[in-house]
């Protein structure tokens, strides 16, 4: 259906799952005459899982929202297409199935339940009277949040004009997936890399990165009026909102950068000193996560959807992943993905 927008930009090389997924369902069609509400964000390699789901036998509706991102030439491409995209205020329908982003359209009742893409949306499910599942607590995800991540926050700051990083001091806060993401290729690219995290008194060890304990602020402080580069990667809203390293970040002469989805400079620091006014940076690109790293999450998106209606004995609010399946979607991937290319 969206040959026209994606045969010329990828190989299927670059989505080995989804291509498989998208075979297979042609002809098992699970999700034959069901209304899937989906609200992946929306940009151009998003369409490869749309062709699963409506390959599937999906009525598929696009979920949108001022909170989930999305380019504007795809929303195009879909109206075009004839797929119905919705905001929560305008849902007059029961959907069958909702894989959600971010808890948006958590208030709906979906008749099988629901399965949420990120771990800032599991707050809105964890009361649930219906079954769901959480994509971000597999390992699958780690492909996506740090490899994913960690190589975009590097191609975002190429557009905006910072290519290179040989003996560069970067600044990275946080160190879960996309933080770690953004370490790994700084060190492959030849930055001088310092952490700051919460690190609960026990610092990691390694010779090519300075580690700082988020309770060091005089440490913090040297490090922010040294850096070139700093990047928040904390996954927390106001995390840089101290009073006791305001005035650092205040006389700092670094590129601000943040990769969170919240503000995670705080009040103290403008919009217009951070880059793309403190947006997740990676959304500045027209493909903000490379469709290689993107593959095996959004098919096993999917794929969760189908276990809802497969699963006889799922119980209300949160359940456990199938360690069977998401086995399924890694060997794949390894087998037929290039993450590591």
């Amino acid at each position: 259906m969206f040959e026209k927008w994606t045969e010329n930009f990828y190989q299927t090389s670059e989505y080995p799952v989804l291509w498989r997924q998208r075979k297979r369902m042609e002809k098992e069609k699970p999700f034959s005459r069901l209304k899937i509400l989906d609200a992946t964000p929306i940009f151009r390699n998003t369409l490869l899982k749309y062709e699963a789901l409506i390959s599937g036998g999906a009525d598929l509706i696009v979920g949108c929202s001022p909170l989930i991102p999305a380019d504007s030439k795809i929303l195009e491409v879909l109206s075009h297409s004839g797929i119905s995209v919705v905001e929560l205020k305008n849902v007059s329908f029961v959907p069958d199935i909702v894989l959600d982003c971010g808890g948006v359209f958590s208030s709906l009742k979906p008749n099988f339940g629901s399965v949420e893409l990120t771990r800032s949306g599991v707050e809105f499910y964890e009361t649930a009277n219906f079954p769901v599942f959480i994509a971000d607590s597999s390992e699958i995800k780690k492909i996506e949040t740090s490899l994913g991540t960690g190589e975009s926050y590097f191609r975002a700051m190429e557009k905006f004009g910072y290519s290179s990083w040989k003996s560069k001091r970067l600044l990275v806060f946080g160190y879960g997936k996309v933080g770690s993401g953004i370490v790994h290729y700084a060190l492959k690219y030849g930055a001088m890399v310092t952490v700051v995290a919460d690190f609960k008194g026990e610092i990691p060890k390694d010779s090519k990165i300075q580690f700082i304990d988020i309770s060091e602020f005089s440490k913090i402080r040297e490090a922010i009026l040294s850096a070139e580069f700093i990047v928040t990667a904390t996954g927390k809203k106001n995390a840089l909102a101290f009073a006791e390293i305001e005035s650092a970040l205040t006389n700092s002469k670094a590129v601000f950068a943040n990769m969170g989805v919240e503000d995670e400079y705080g009040r103290s620091v403008l919009e217009t000193r951070v880059l793309f006014n403190k947006k997740p940076l990676n959304f500045a690109l027209e493909e903000p996560t490379l469709l290689k790293f993107m593959d095996a999450t959004m098919a096993f998106h999917n794929a969760l959807g189908e276990k809802l209606l497969q699963s006889k004995n799922l119980e209300k609010g949160i359940n456990p992943l199938p360690g069977v399946l998401e086995n399924e979607i890694l060997e794949l991937t390894r087998k037929y993905g290039n993450v590591l290319k």
